[in-house]
């Protein structure tokens, strides 16, 4: 089971008043209603959906619409499900702002279905249920998409989203337009928002590990980068130190700088500072990183000018 059906089946189990339940409807039929002729078809593959749908508007108006079973033609071996609402109910339809009087579509609802907090977040969850869908936290990335057909009503919802801070965004599609929330965080608060709240909890701990694992990383891959820097450094003293060897250089260094040769190459993979301590420890005479690099400059200086004259 997908992270999104989890979340869609479990917030088709929240309890909610009337006036929520018309503004739900009012999300998913909208925007997952077909209109054609004096029928309005709503199908999906989430028996719980339309389980929920059917539930209020039984409450509400005191019939249950017919559910048929179809084709699915989208090679999922999953059962498709479809509510048909006649055009003896109409009177549904223009309750929860799909068409006025005359039977035509709106393309904004009447203001009263999210009138408050409580009926603006079952609007979204509505629009939720119809075509939403939030990445697995466990996945590479966080994403969340809500994919729209009606260039107003997509507007419209992302007002709504973003009434609550989420920073919600619309991408232009070949067929619609999708608004989406990347920022884990702001994912987690549109969970809430429309009361998923075993899906917060999952989401919130996947989303601290991975932060956890990721940071973890970033210093691992400090480190590493710290340990390559260190070795390759101290290599290209060795080189240094080779040159002056080959050319019978050493007695051109005085006598600190040596000493410098020869701990560098008893301790080959030891950083700067850490040669400083040892040779400060070995030789009971005290000397800092920054005294052991004034060292190593010189030793470097004669190494390049010994490569100068031998390239001469």
């Amino acid at each position: 089971m997908s992270f999104t059906t989890t979340i869609k089946e479990e917030i088709t189990k929240i309890e909610i008043s009337s006036s929520e339940k018309i503004a739900e409807l009012s999300g998913y039929v909208r925007n997952n209603g077909l209109i054609e002729k004096e029928k309005v078809f709503m199908t999906t593959e989430n028996k719980c959906i339309i389980e929920r749908v059917t539930e209020n508007i039984k409450d509400l108006y005191s019939f249950a619409p017919k559910v048929e079973i179809i084709e699915n033609r989208n090679f999922s071996k999953n059962k498709l499900y479809q509510i048909v609402l006649e055009d003896k109910e109409n009177k549904v339809l223009k309750d929860i702002g799909v068409v006025n009087d005359k039977r035509k579509y709106l393309d904004t609802i009447p203001t009263y279905i999210v009138g408050a907090n409580e009926e603006i977040r079952s609007y979204l969850r509505g629009v939720f249920l119809a075509s939403g869908s939030i990445n697995d936290p466990k996945t590479s990335r966080y994403h969340m998409e809500i994919l729209l057909a009606n260039s107003k009503e997509a507007v419209f919802v992302q007002k709504l989203l973003n009434l609550f801070e989420l920073n919600a965004k619309i991408l232009g599609r070949e067929k619609g337009y999708m608004i989406y929330i990347k920022e884990a965080e702001k994912i987690s608060d549109f969970l809430k928002l429309i009361g998923a709240t075993k899906a917060v909890l999952y989401y919130e701990d996947v989303r601290v590990y991975r932060d956890q694992k990721n940071k973890a990383n970033r210093l691992n891959n400090m480190e590493q980068a710290n340990v390559d820097k260190t070795v390759e450094t101290a290599m290209n003293q060795l080189r240094d130190i080779e040159i002056i060897e080959k050319n019978d250089g050493l007695m051109l260094l005085d006598e600190k700088a040596r000493e410098t040769v020869k701990y560098r190459k008893k301790y080959p993979e030891t950083s700067l500072k850490e040669l400083a301590e040892i040779i400060s420890l070995e030789t009971n005479k005290p000397i800092t990183k920054s005294g052991l690099n004034h060292r190593l400059r010189k030793i470097k200086e004669l190494a390049e000018s010994l490569r100068k004259i031998n390239k001469e």
